[in-house]
């Protein structure tokens, strides 16, 4: 119903968008005085003039020269006349080629849609669209979704924490800041949680880092002191508030002993450096396979290729076990099991790496870091 309400209202839009400059077109002619109504005028002086001279109330010459100029009026009424007698026979055509346009444009409209449309496709309303398949629906029917599923229950925990993080990919920070909220009263706080909560506050305060997502950052911090996200954002604030020796001490904290393939590094580093503080060397990206083994392996069967992988990990593995090493190559070995599709062994490599750097919190951050980005289960 609504869809014909609005090309009803589109067709008398476009109808009045006609009519309009015609009907004042025809009210201006209307108003504007007739050549033939000029040329009565014009004989009505003559004889005026001709009484007057019988009178005796004008001179020849004055009654010759007034003749001579209304006679020359009324040629120029009677040549304009000549000329707008096209415009007053096409009258008839304008109004016909008005009607025209009134009649055939919602015709045409209505035919298009009759032909290109769906008339008799039934509506479909939101409550019917929801209840399709998820997998025909759109990301916003599927919010629209989850938020009517939580508007019956608001106490539903797992829901908030579904949708929190699609507000904040979909740029409504706000809304997954209070969705985050809801996710910590119901089901309680942990670092990811109360970290994603603050970092939506800073999003929604255009990248500044407000007193509430400080709070929400100290308190993640609180929780898992090597946890690195919160104390990026910590070091960002410090910056922001002009605090620079502090905000220098935060970064190079931060960046020590890092990962220099970790997403948020090069970032880090830009801010030290902007404060003026000189950013540490990080380490070496490890070692990989040389120009003699990248060539023999593109020569291999996919067999081959295969098992000299899994022999390049199991002496990693083996290295490690016995001479120990560091946390990005404790990591390297956990992501190399995953990517093979091997999650027991990543685990077992996860646990001698934890085992490893027992009393090393800022180690057992990065390698707690890199499981949860695997999706694996952190002791």
């Amino acid at each position: 119903m609504l869809l014909w309400i609005l090309i009803a209202a589109m067709t008398a839009a476009a109808s009045l968008a006609i009519l309009v400059p015609l009907s004042r077109r025809r009210t201006a002619d209307q108003q504007t005085p007739t050549p033939a109504a000029d040329e009565a005028v014009y004989r009505q002086q003559l004889d005026e003039i001709d009484r007057d001279l019988e009178r005796g109330l004008i001179d020849r010459t004055a009654a010759d020269a007034a003749r001579t100029e209304i006679a020359r009026r009324l040629l120029a009424a009677n040549e304009r006349r000549e000329a707008e007698a096209p415009r007053h026979q096409s009258t008839v055509s304008l109004r016909t080629g008005q009607a025209l346009a009134i009649l055939a444009l919602p015709a045409f409209a209505l035919g298009l849609y009759i032909f290109l449309g769906s008339p008799n496709l039934p509506d479909q309303p939101l409550s019917a669209r929801l209840e399709a398949p998820t997998e025909n629906q759109t990301v916003e029917e599927l919010v629209a979704r989850v938020e009517r599923h939580l508007a019956d229950n608001p106490e539903d925990g797992q829901g908030w924490a579904v949708i929190a993080p699609v507000y904040m990919s979909l740029g409504n920070p706000q809304a997954s800041a209070r969705a985050y909220a809801n996710v910590i009263r119901l089901l309680g706080p942990t670092v990811e949680r109360v970290t994603d909560m603050g970092e939506a506050m800073t999003m929604a305060n255009d990248g500044i880092v407000s007193a509430s997502a400080r709070s929400a950052f100290e308190r993640a911090v609180g929780m898992d002191p090597t946890a690195v996200k919160p104390r990026f954002f910590l070091a960002l604030a410090l910056g922001q508030e002009g605090k620079t020796d502090e905000a220098i001490a935060a970064w190079e904290t931060l960046l020590e002993g890092a990962d220099p393939r970790e997403p948020w590094v090069p970032v880090a580093r830009a801010e030290l450096e902007r404060l003026g503080g000189t950013p540490p060397t990080l380490a070496e990206t490890l070692r990989g396979p040389s120009r003699e083994d990248m060539d023999a392996a593109a020569q291999m069967s996919a067999e081959d290729r295969q098992a000299m992988i899994a022999g390049m990990v199991e002496g990693l593995a083996a290295r490690l076990q016995s001479e120990g090493g560091s946390p990005a190559e404790w990591q390297r070995l956990v992501r190399a099991y995953a990517v093979m599709g091997e999650p027991d062994k990543a685990h077992a490599a996860l646990r001698q790496a934890r085992d490893a750097f027992g009393t090393d919190q800022a180690a057992l951050g990065q390698i707690n870091a890199t499981a949860r980005e695997l999706g694996l289960t952190v002791p």
